[in-house]
């Protein structure tokens, strides 16, 4: 199955900063309809898709974050210069001449500034980058700008997605790429006439990027007896970098996640998934990420008595950079690889 990349790159380049998914709910919306049995929104935002399995006896949840990192407006000087906060977690240095969209009354266009090293003083050269060293130049005055933007008006990144090798390469795959891996999954158990074994809610969440809020919620409400979380995963194997270190590699499979540093994965679910990779020969890679969290936390703790728990992840190279990078075969093996869990969950020994 060829990957989608147009829907790909329209779902990565809608914006979508965390607390501000309108446009890129309304893009799920239209992408989903007619996959599910039930879709709904629930108070936060996030998109609840229903399919029914082949038993109601248990449920099963997949959640993938709809937010992208962005920024807030917290100030625009008289100049016409823009200062922001950051929603999500950034690499001050990926900030410089970076193009983003200032989302006010009018979409405007602008460019991370910040004082050019030519004029620094030769002890600031050498020193991390900060935040707060940044503001947005939309080349527009004050008199202009302050007819559209306002403080509270969100700002998200523009890249648009271009395909290098067997690679994409766009801002945002964190985590739209899983937006479209669960969107693919529920279009798969459509074309295939599968059922999954226990009913399954593909829920788009939000506000991931500030604390797994949206899925904390889903799972509150859904109460599932297993749960998968989707997101992208580190694939440090580049130039520098050492075995112990790379966590995971592009075109190396599908990542079975055993543990980041909001999770540590059922061990039971664990070995689900890599019995089911291995049986419809999908290829995949274990991952244990150091650092950062995914809604799989909140789907296995936000439950009455937790969920069996487990992710897939989708190697991705430089995260929360202005672009990234994945793997086209990687993400197909995602999407085998979650179909295929969902519909066998019955057979699984659940046991301890």
């Amino acid at each position: 199955m060829a990957i989608d990349v147009a829907l790909l790159s329209r779902i990565c380049e809608a914006p979508g900063a965390p607390g501000f998914e309108k446009l890129i709910r309304e893009l799920v919306l239209k992408e989903i309809k007619g996959l599910a049995d039930e879709i709904r929104i629930d108070n936060m935002g996030n998109v609840v898709a229903l399919k029914k399995g082949r038993s109601s006896a248990k449920r099963s949840m997949a959640a993938a974050h709809m937010d992208e990192i962005g920024f807030i407006v917290t100030h625009v000087d008289d100049k016409g210069f823009i200062r922001f906060n950051p929603l999500g977690g950034f690499d001050a240095k990926a900030l410089t001449s970076q193009r983003v969209i200032v989302h006010g009354k009018k979409d405007l266009l602008g460019v991370m500034g910040a004082k050019p090293t030519h004029i620094m003083q030769p002890e600031d050269r050498n020193k991390p980058a900060k935040i707060t060293d940044y503001f947005i130049d939309t080349g527009l005055p004050k008199k202009e700008v302050a007819k559209y933007v306002e403080v509270g008006n969100p700002v998200t990144r523009w890249s648009p997605l271009l395909e290098m090798g067997e690679c994409v390469n766009v801002k945002s795959l964190d985590n739209r790429v899983c937006v479209f891996l669960l969107i693919e999954a529920l279009r798969a158990l459509v074309k295939s006439r599968k059922k999954p074994a226990y009913d399954f809610y593909a829920v788009f969440t939000v506000q991931e990027e500030v604390g797994l809020r949206g899925a904390n919620v889903s799972a509150l409400e859904i109460k599932p007896d297993f749960g998968f979380g989707l997101d992208t995963t580190i694939a440090y194997d580049v130039p520098g970098s050492t075995p112990q270190e790379r966590c995971t590699a592009l075109g190396e499979g599908a990542g079975i996640k055993i543990m980041d540093s909001s999770v540590i994965c059922d061990y039971r679910m664990v070995a689900y998934m890599k019995q089911t990779a291995d049986k419809h020969k999908i290829q995949w890679q274990p991952e244990i990420l150091a650092a950062g969290g995914t809604d799989t936390a909140g789907l296995q703790r936000m439950v009455p008595g937790g969920s069996i728990a487990g992710a897939v992840s989708v190697p991705t190279r430089h995260i929360h950079q202005t672009i990234e990078m994945v793997n086209k075969k990687d993400l197909q093996a995602s999407i085998d690889l979650l179909v295929a869990c969902v519909c066998e969950l019955d057979k699984g020994d659940w046991s301890f």
